[in-house]
């Protein structure tokens, strides 16, 4: 078996909103990285794999290491802004691999592509032929943009493999099918000895011998997708501060026309929840009928504070009142003690 650390480049740009890979090329993704990590750390226990984000600065989001989990996790926090910059990912990608524990492992670079490249042909030779020399190998996944960018990735791996080395691939996937599903027979996936590492008859830890927790997984990184996009937008809300990254024009169109709805929403909902503090005010206003002599006010031209005086008003009006009113002869209280004295009072007379 190949001892190997790997580090995993992912393309976390703007064009990663785009739907064309079903749900989303963000989401294609991060299903096509969890297979790629369970292939590389169960192809041998001594394998590790690290995660770096292309966008919209090269960004190390996990040491190499052999806990997948951990790498899903990081995986899922993240979200797309700003342009790819590949050649600064592949950059940062061969320094986390001059510092791997393992010295004896091979290095390899999987980077994925899915918006345009704006570096130019030239450097990425260049940076090809420096990995080359430091005997890294590079598999690129090329998706989205492949019509703008395989010239530029084919040039790219050519240098990398020479006249005689195959340690590089570039796999393009038109639009379509899942990502994962067009990986798993590539050499991404089928390693150098074309093996299928982590293919065997054990399958895919999440692979297509349980459909059910395949979809269920699904399901639960959609919804965490939703969850963190909410709180990114509520945080952007409370702090009241455009987006430092630059967008799309299509993007910031998007992003520009959402933030109207909201706050337009957030204005209805908060004249709706006035009106109704007024209504439950006018509601709390005693019924009684005002003293003689003074006007009925008019409860829809008084302000919120206005109706709050008068019912205080009111209240304080109403206490004095029954505070000052006299009993009755019927509220009174009977006095039987006075009527049943005189009863016996009567009785002793009678018997003396």
């Amino acid at each position: 078996m190949v001892l190997e650390s790997t580090i995993v480049c992912v393309d976390s740009s703007e064009y990663m909103r785009n739907g064309d890979f079903a749900p989303s090329r963000l989401q294609a993704q991060q299903e096509a990285v969890q297979v790629i990590c369970h292939t590389k750390t169960r192809s041998n226990a001594e394998n590790n794999v690290g995660l770096i984000s292309m966008a919209p600065n090269a960004q190390v989001l996990t040491a190499l290491t052999a806990d997948v989990n951990r790498i899903l996790s990081k995986l899922h926090q993240v979200q797309p802004s700003g342009d790819l910059n590949l050649v600064t990912g592949i950059r940062v990608a061969h320094l986390a691999l001059k510092h791997r524990s393992g010295k004896n492992h091979k290095m390899r670079i999987v980077a994925f592509v899915g918006s345009p490249i704006d570096g130019d042909e030239k450097e990425l030779v260049k940076v090809a032929k420096r990995l080359k020399k430091e005997k890294v190998n590079v598999d690129v996944i090329n998706f989205g943009e492949e019509e703008s960018n395989t010239t530029k990735l084919t040039a790219f791996i050519n240098a990398l493999n020479g006249k005689d080395g195959s340690g590089s691939h570039l796999v393009t996937v038109p639009p379509g099918p899942h990502l994962s599903d067009a990986l798993k027979g590539s050499p991404v996936i089928q390693g150098e000895d074309g093996a299928g590492a982590g293919m065997g008859s054990g399958g895919f830890e999440f692979g297509e011998e349980d459909p059910d927790l395949a979809f269920a997984l699904r399901v639960s990184m959609e919804e965490q997708r939703q969850r963190q996009e909410e709180e990114a937008r509520r945080v952007a809300s409370a702090s009241g501060q455009p987006e430092s990254v630059s967008q799309p024009q299509d993007a910031t169109a998007s992003s520009s026309s959402s933030q109207a709805a909201s706050g337009q929403s957030e204005e209805a909902l908060l004249e709706r929840a006035l009106a109704m503090s007024l209504e439950s005010d006018r509601q709390s206003v005693p019924a009684n009928p005002p003293m003689p002599g003074q006007d009925v006010p008019n409860f829809s031209t008084m302000t919120e504070e206005e109706q709050i005086a008068y019912a205080v008003q009111m209240s304080l009006q109403q206490s004095h009142e029954e505070a000052t009113k006299q009993p009755s002869k019927e509220e009174k209280e009977p006095e039987p003690m006075e009527t049943d004295q005189a009863e016996d009072k009567k009785e002793s007379d009678s018997k003396s």
